[in-house]
């Protein structure tokens, strides 16, 4: 999903707090059942530590996951993610229907859902929403999980179709099969489609839904070329059939209209896919796909998320925000199932300080905390007690390398680092880790056959780096490497204590295994992840990924597109290509062994560096029922609820399966 990372500690309320406590940050060993206080806050109201500052209120923007957990409360869609299990469960959308390949989806929206302002919502609503997400001025960095429907990557990245003029008619990807694709051209490869005019099948439930623009959705794909003239002069110079077919034709820009999403009527939302997605209906949670306010946004730009400005679509509204302190939402009347939602307001509160958090939870002032959030050297205390979780989580830590500068754009300087890295020890150190050297986290997707990475061998690192130019001495038992320019390398990372810690262990083992001196860089996460995003950063930079939805794409598709959440400048066609192979099989196994390939791909070009997959290591209160420790750390905040009958609390780890 979800970026998860983490922004300074906070200031005001919470530091107020911990002060007026006078807490010591220091743990000890008790016979308590449960870890500190354990007293329900006399209102219906959850104190929930959600970790940084957030980006923004805005769901389009921020792929963080402390930003998910508030625009789940904010902002609903058409499904919302199951409690337990994340499978899509309703929402706006009361049911849904997917046709053979799972390449047309079709949502029924409930006709009693509202704005916090009262408004009704439509299907008019979500296609506004998703194709401003997709509109490039927005920059979102969540656009590629949209990539699926149709001609939704041609829009956000700019591109062009082309259109002869006399005939008015458009040019066609069929007509160019055959010829090597270049990035960005060619792109759209549609299953369910033939070269036939397309005649819906009566005995379909949704059969009379048919329209002119979903006709189109049926028709053969059009050619797809890049705006930027030297980039569609590059792939044109290279493709003699296609650069005669182009000559004389007009260029036409790819509209948010082109984007096959359709409000066939008021109620009714159809969505045509490019590929079949047999996940789409879970990635549809996705904050991408929330719905957001029109009139509101046009009327107020960029203000729109403002206390004072913002209208809302899920179970509660923005009550304040106060910056780097907490955001607190209260319940919203006007939610269409505003009569099961138990809770009156949720404060998020704004800490990246896991010593801070903890005493918080500890004295009462906190009802549940973020994942990874009790600190290593508590973690004898605290798991034994019934309010911990532990549970696995679909996410993982790495590293990811700006492939486009030198020295890290050489493939056996990359190789080196990975391998000079003793993972294994890292995560015995850890305690809650297991040492990672895929993309895909253990142990989560069941009978995935998930590849491997190289493993610890410094041997081989040092000699790479000498393959590489870049010869590694031995000197008093001390490695030398004193012709790598580490001058010009750095390890960029969001300011946080854990953060650094795990910075300082990476520069201790290229210092010890390679005899490089890699200098640190921390800042605060805003700044961190834009400039991550722009490949702003020289070396390395930490990444921490959690899943978006319960497939192995939702950690390989990072690489689908060359910006937003990739932030190495790796990207490769043949590596597309592997990942479209497997969502065009139906057969899941066959599918699996597709994806692995396609992740092998990537692992072997190294654009990044696995370290390890994470547990969910949070803790709370007893009394705080409805909220379970899924694989992805994310709450639908409508079934959570202080429960004050003592006999009805949670003495463990609430079941998954139950």
């Amino acid at each position: 999903m979800a970026q998860i990372y983490v922004k300074q500690a906070i200031a005001g309320v919470v530091v107020v707090t911990l002060l007026f406590t006078a807490i010591s940050c220091r743990v000890s060993a008790t016979n308590e059942e449960f870890f500190g206080r354990t007293v329900p806050p006399e209102r219906n109201i959850l104190r929930y530590v959600n970790g940084a500052e957030p980006e923004s209120l805005d769901p389009a923007i921020s792929s963080g996951q402390q930003e998910a957990r508030i625009y789940m409360a904010l902002f609903e869609g058409l499904v919302e993610y199951d409690p337990k299990s994340l499978d899509a469960i309703p929402a706006i959308a009361e049911r849904w229907e997917v046709n053979n390949d799972s390449s047309e989806f079709v949502f029924h929206l409930r006709t009693n859902a509202r704005w916090s302002n009262g408004e009704p919502i439509n299907a008019h609503d979500f296609v506004y929403s998703i194709r401003r997400s997709l509109t490039p001025e927005v920059e979102s960095r969540s656009a590629g999980l949209a990539y699926p429907i149709r001609y939704a990557e041609a829009f956000n990245s700019g591109s062009v179709f082309v259109r002869d003029r006399a005939s008015n008619q458009f040019l066609l990807e069929r007509d160019f099969a055959g010829e090597e694709p270049a990035p960005q051209a060619l792109s759209q490869r549609s299953l369910g489609t033939d070269e036939r005019e397309y005649e819906p099948n009566a005995a379909e439930p949704t059969a009379h839904l048919d329209t002119p623009f979903h006709q189109l959705m049926h028709s053969p794909d059009r050619l797809v070329l890049p705006s930027a003239e030297k980039d569609r002069n590059k792939l044109l110079e290279g493709n003699p059939k296609l650069q005669a077919s182009v000559a004389g034709k007009e260029l036409v820009k790819v509209r948010a209209e082109d984007i096959g999403v359709e409000p066939v009527d008021d109620y009714t939302v159809r969505i045509s896919l490019s590929q079949s997605v047999p996940y789409f209906t879970e990635l549809v949670a996705h904050q991408i796909f929330r719905l957001v306010p029109r009139k509101v946004i046009e009327q107020y730009g960029a203000n729109w998320t403002d206390a004072a400005n913002i209208v809302t679509s899920g179970a509660f509204k923005l009550k304040s925000w106060k910056p780097y302190s907490e955001v607190v939402v209260e319940r919203n009347p006007m939610y269409w199932d505003a009569a099961s939602v138990r809770l009156d307001e949720i404060h998020f509160y704004m800490t990246s300080d896991h010593p801070t958090t903890m005493n918080l939870y500890k004295v009462g002032s906190a009802d549940a905390v973020l994942n990874h959030s009790v600190p290593n050297a508590w973690l004898d205390v605290v798991r034994s007690k019934k309010d911990y979780m532990d549970a696995a989580e679909a996410a993982i830590t790495y590293l990811l390398v700006n492939v486009t500068q030198p020295p890290m754009n050489d493939l056996r300087v990359r190789r080196a680092f990975n391998m000079s890295i003793d993972k294994v020890n890292y995560s015995k150190a850890r305690k809650t880790t297991k040492p990672l050297s895929a993309f895909t986290p253990e142990g989560i997707f069941v009978g995935y056959p998930q590849p491997k990475g190289e493993g610890f061998d410094p041997v081989a690192a040092r000699r790479l780096l000498g393959e590489a130019g870049y010869p590694v001495n031995e000197k008093d038992g001390n490695y030398e490497c004193e012709k790598f320019p580490a001058d010009s390398i750095r390890l960029a990372f969001a300011t946080h204590s854990s953060n650094r810690a795990l910075a300082e262990f990476m520069q201790a083992q290229w210092k010890q295994n390679l005899g490089i001196t890699i200098m640190l860089s921390n800042m605060e996460s805003k700044t961190y992840m834009a400039a991550r995003g722009k490949l702003d950063y020289k070396g390395f930079a930490l990444g921490i990924w959690g899943a978006d939805y319960m497939d192995p794409t939702t950690f390989l598709n990072i690489f689908r597109t060359r910006g937003g959440d990739n932030g190495t400048g790796w990207w490769d066609q043949t590596y597309i290509d592997l990942l479209d192979e497997a969502n065009h099989t139906i057969d899941t196994q066959k599918r699996y062994e597709l994806l692995a390939k396609a992740e092998k791909y990537m692992l072997d070009a190294q654009p990044v560096i696995p370290i390890e997959t994470p547990a969910v290591n949070w803790v709370k209160k007893p009394y705080v029922k409805g909220l379970y420790p899924n694989p992805q750390c994310l709450f639908a905040w409508k079934f959570v609820y202080i429960e004050r009958d003592a006999a009805k609390w949670d003495y463990g780890t609430p079941s998954l399966t139950d």
